[in-house]
């Protein structure tokens, strides 16, 4: 299977599946005589750990991570990095109905057809598991970015239901189980998501993440684009179906004048007096904040009989049993800051290669 790794300079690969003993993650490309431990690692796979709220699966995994190399006496070595996930709670019986039924909206066809066999069980190298070796390797790239960059998610729509932007407060984004920025919607959302978990249907969402203190000239200005690469990453996201940067879509019902983020001086500074381009020029970083925006499809193992086929090409009806989020999007929220942050970690390291100050 290719397609297991990411990034240029500083480049992870996963490995691993749902219901395997363990998952994981090889970071390589990291520079020497970083301090990094465990629990640099573990604060955020622990903000992306389920079972945290009825809201999301019930699975219960500590996600505990292990350095098994690239670290001695508690810093970088210049050597790859390996972190260690054990799993510790599957139920591969719950998927035994499903061995030769392919479940419409998942990857279980696809899968069938490029390989000729696929592991059933929770979905294997296909489930939303994988992303936990993301968000470790995510980890890694917050130490090389450094304390001056910041990266912050939050969820800005569920299903029809967007928040009221003028609401906006990143300290709510800690304060409810949806990473929502908006007081009002969140307590909305609640009681939306109940009534779709209790019909035992699922909710598609919208997340936002914004990168502060990203200095200008990161990126490349034709195929390795910073918002190419952005796009990219998150797209590999399970469930994700959209990416804008910035304005995104909105952009095409902007005049020039409206769209074109202007620029002033102040204090022998450029100042841009808009963000409609997310942060990024000719695919080139402006100093701004980074804006990306991503849409998440409703979770695809929803417990309802549905038509599809089995293995052998029979018309067939099957029912998802198991431990599911009733809107995947909530735990994508720390998926889609260290996609981010290992983008970022990457151009950055491109960006000191050729010289750059920063």
């Amino acid at each position: 299977m290719a397609g297991n790794s990411f990034g240029t300079l500083f480049r992870f690969t996963t490995w691993g599946e749902s219901h395997g003993p363990a998952i994981g993650v090889v970071v390589d490309g990291v520079p020497p005589r970083i301090p990094l431990a465990e629990p640099d690692i573990q604060h955020w796979l622990d903000r992306r750990r389920p079972g945290q709220s009825r809201y999301t699966t019930q699975r219960r995994e500590p996600d505990e991570v292990k350095i098994l190399s690239g670290v001695f006496e508690g810093q970088t070595t210049g050597t790859p990095i390996q972190l260690l996930i054990e799993n510790v709670d599957q139920r591969s019986k719950d998927y035994r109905n499903i061995a030769d039924r392919f479940r419409p909206g998942h990857a279980d066809y696809t899968y069938w057809k490029k390989y000729g066999t696929r592991d059933y069980r929770g979905g294997g190298r296909a489930s939303a598991r994988e992303t936990a070796s993301r968000v470790a390797a995510g980890g890694v790239a917050r130490k090389v970015l450094g304390s001056t960059i910041s990266i912050r998610g939050a969820l800005v729509q569920i299903g029809p239901h967007a928040i009221n932007r003028k609401g906006w407060d990143w300290a709510a984004v800690e304060e409810n189980p949806f990473w929502c920025p908006d007081r009002k919607m969140a307590l909305r959302w609640a009681e939306y998501l109940d009534g779709v978990r209790k019909a035992g249907s699922s909710a598609g969402a919208v997340i936002e993440i914004v990168a502060s203190g990203v200095p200008a000239g990161l990126g490349e200005p034709v195929y390795d684009k910073l918002d190419g690469d952005l796009a990219s990453a998150m797209m590999t996201i399970n469930a994700v179906k959209g990416v804008e940067i910035g304005a995104g879509m909105a952009a095409a019902a902007l005049s020039g004048e409206e769209n074109s983020d202007e620029i002033r001086i102040k204090d022998g500074k450029p100042v841009f007096l808009s963000n409609n381009a997310g942060g990024i020029l000719g695919g080139i970083s402006t100093g701004q904040e980074i804006v990306v925006r991503f849409a998440v499809k409703p979770t695809s193992s929803i417990p309802k009989p549905m038509r599809t086929i089995d293995s052998e090409g029979h018309e067939v009806e099957i029912e998802t049993h198991g431990r599911h989020d009733p809107c995947v999007g909530i735990r994508a929220v720390p998926v889609g800051e260290a996609m981010m942050a290992v983008v970022l970690a990457d151009h950055l390291l491109r960006y000191r290669a050729i010289g750059g100050a920063v």
